[in-house]
């Protein structure tokens, strides 16, 4: 069995959700004859013995920093200054901590990771027999790390970009750094021998960076050993929210407005109804609920461990996902979709362009994609119907093409990059 070394700033059990897809390749890749080595940070606890993990330190650049202004490394600034998170608005606090942080944590927070990661991957390199590497950002000093150590060992390397480097439209610097970071991406990635990304969509758009360069798309996937069997589901009408709303850009607003609408003409019940959100509290989330007269009906909760986020997903009768209105997210699925595939729950998806979240949907009956205010409403409506006359929402999954998206398969379509790249 050939073995590749993964790069990855996450893995299991980090709450993070970049480092599921690095959990799946761990744990499918064997099936296809690669045996993985895991390179990354110091973990919260044990990671699952069934992997190999190598853990090391780092330097904690952002959190020094904060030390010298007489704050704790391990909160957020603006939390720790009582400043409140504004929907799709930055204040002025902002914009200098951006500012601030275009210099401190170029090219990422996480650069402090850069030499300890080096001297590890360079014994590992030196001391075993490895195939391969697989770098996965976010963070990009993943990359960077990678490609150091491809420049002394020579062994095929994948730079796999689950986000896109300077091309991502959540991009938050200003042109100059943009400018300077751009130039980084191209040096760093020509030493990639191949390039993966998580959608076709963004495969085009690194292409058109990254000419003559071998981009591949493989989507992130759910683990199947994850896929709800049987379960209770919640009693009332329940919709639920599980993951970051990003300060407003995946906007609950047309889920409230249509709610809203429907309980004003009397059509449902809001004594049936159950909105919950699980994830990091947002400010101006409340403010929302309210200006809807939505108090009673939706609850926000707050971030909750991983495994509880799926017993939520899968008790409830709907769930929502929530896409950004950018024309740049018609490639993005968003990890949480897969969560959702896995929880075998119906899915209502609002929002954003008519992009790979809508086709998915399409092809696995999975879930109904709505863009307006009117498409809300009738799918809630629909939804509702058959809550109150069969006492819940079937799911109309189809099993078959919902299993195209598993980290089964997306380990297979890695093993095959790996076997042409170790081929040559």
């Amino acid at each position: 069995m050939k073995k590749v070394l993964i790069i990855s700033w996450k893995f299991p059990p980090d709450p993070g959700v970049g480092g599921l897809r690095i959990r799946g390749l761990a744990k499918y890749l064997p099936e296809f004859d690669w045996e993985p080595v895991v390179l990354t940070t110091t973990l919260p606890s044990n990671p699952d013995a069934r992997f190999r993990v190598i853990q090391t330190p780092y330097y904690d650049v952002v959190g020094a920093w904060k030390k010298r202004f007489g704050l704790k490394p391990e909160e957020g600034v603006k939390k720790q200054l009582g400043m409140k998170t504004h929907k799709n608005k930055k204040s002025i606090i902002d914009h200098v901590l951006d500012l601030l942080s275009e210099v401190i944590a170029y090219p990422d927070p996480q650069k402090g990771w850069y030499e300890y990661a080096v001297d590890a991957g360079s014994k590992i390199l030196k001391n075993e027999n490895i195939n391969a590497m697989i770098s996965s950002s976010k963070p990009e000093t993943c990359h960077l790390i990678a490609s150091r150590l491809k420049i002394e060992y020579g062994i095929p390397w994948i730079a796999d970009l689950r986000d896109l480097w300077t091309q991502n439209h959540y991009y938050p610097y200003g042109p100059i750094r943009k400018f300077i970071e751009r130039r980084l991406e191209i040096k760093t990635l020509s030493k990639a021998d191949a390039l993966v990304t998580v959608s076709k969509n963004l495969a085009k758009t690194l292409e058109m960076l990254h000419k003559g360069r071998q981009v591949y798309s493989v989507p992130n996937g759910f683990d199947p050993d994850e896929v709800a069997t049987s379960v209770n589901l919640a009693n009332k009408f329940t919709i639920t929210h599980t993951g970051s709303l990003y300060q407003g850009k995946r906007d609950p607003a047309k889920l409230f407005k249509a709610l809203h609408d429907l309980i004003s003409e009397e059509r449902v019940s809001q004594n049936d109804l159950e909105i919950r959100f699980y994830g990091p509290e947002e400010d101006w989330l409340e403010n929302d609920i309210k200006s809807y007269g939505l108090e009673d009906i939706v609850k926000v909760y707050g971030v909750i461990p991983r495994e509880i986020a799926l017993e939520k997903q899968r008790e409830s009768q709907v769930l929502l996902l929530l896409l950004w209105d950018h024309l740049e997210e018609i490639g993005v699925y968003t990890g949480k979709i897969f969560e959702y595939l896995a929880a075998q729950r119906p899915i209502l998806a609002i929002g954003g362009p008519k992009g790979v979240v809508k086709d998915l949907l399409a092809e696995t009956n999975a879930g109904v994609y709505a863009t307006s205010v009117e498409d809300v409403k009738k799918a809630l409506k629909k939804f509702y119907d058959e809550y109150k006359l069969k006492g819940n929402v079937e799911y109309k999954g189809e099993r078959a093409k919902i299993d195209k998206y598993c980290q089964r398969e997306m380990a297979r379509k890695f093993a095959e990059v790996l076997d042409t790249l170790t081929r040559r």
